[in-house]
């Protein structure tokens, strides 16, 4: 896994680059200090996960996670701040991000979240992970933002709601007998369906459809 840090902060992210190149399936491909450099280290060196701090100078890494979403959606992004406020995780999680840790989680979570990341899974604080569908959720029954008439297979609707619960696509593929290349391709198609991003915004559309009680 080839991993971009992003921190203003060079202590920190000197901590962070010492801590992930103890890893053996991890990289540290290259570092950035703020969202500008962010974007153009991440052009020219094609990471696997960005690890983006958001709160910096010249371009915040909400913005800089939009640009690199845009011009490149197979980069994925974990975000990895002190903020706590609903507006920061709102806007970075709907620019494409995959997930959102706060910098009080321990060395070893912080791992584990961009091995998940990495596979495909969604990788939240647990103390703002609530915080996040409550806003979402509310966020998309005011706007509207998902199409109304999804059409999802009664798989896809399965699938969708083990997605929402958290459950990872290797647990899905054990819990419904499928492989993982069906439950990747199955994910694949709810995601173009929903016009969703990733697995967090198609988990909200569950949510603020009313999809996951209906279906429990």
């Amino acid at each position: 896994m080839r991993v971009l840090v992003v921190d203003d902060h060079a202590l920190f992210r000197r901590a962070i680059v010492g801590l992930l190149s103890g890893m053996p399936d991890m990289e540290v491909v290259g570092e950035a200090e703020d969202g500008e450099e962010a974007v153009a280290t991440a052009r020219k060196l094609h990471p696997d996960v960005v690890l983006m701090d958001i709160r910096m100078r010249n371009c915040n890494g909400i913005e800089a996670t939009r640009r690199i979403k845009q011009e490149m959606p197979q980069v994925k992004v974990l975000a990895l701040t002190v903020s706590e406020e609903m507006s920061d995780l709102v806007q970075i999680i709907r620019n494409g991000a995959e997930g959102y840790l706060l910098k009080s989680t321990t060395p070893e979570e912080c791992v584990a979240a961009l091995r998940q990341v990495m596979q495909g899974e969604t990788a939240l604080s647990p103390r703002v992970a609530a915080r996040i569908f409550h806003e979402f959720a509310q966020d998309a029954r005011r706007q509207s933002d998902f199409p109304r008439d999804s059409n999802l297979s009664p798989r896809e609707l399965e699938i969708l709601q083990l997605v929402a619960e958290g459950v990872s696509n290797k647990e899905i593929s054990t819990h419904l007998s499928l492989s993982g290349s069906t439950v990747s391709n199955h994910l694949h198609n709810l995601l173009g369906k929903l016009h969703a991003r990733n697995r967090v915004q198609a988990a909200l559309f569950a949510e603020s459809r009313g999809l996951l009680s209906s279906s429990s």
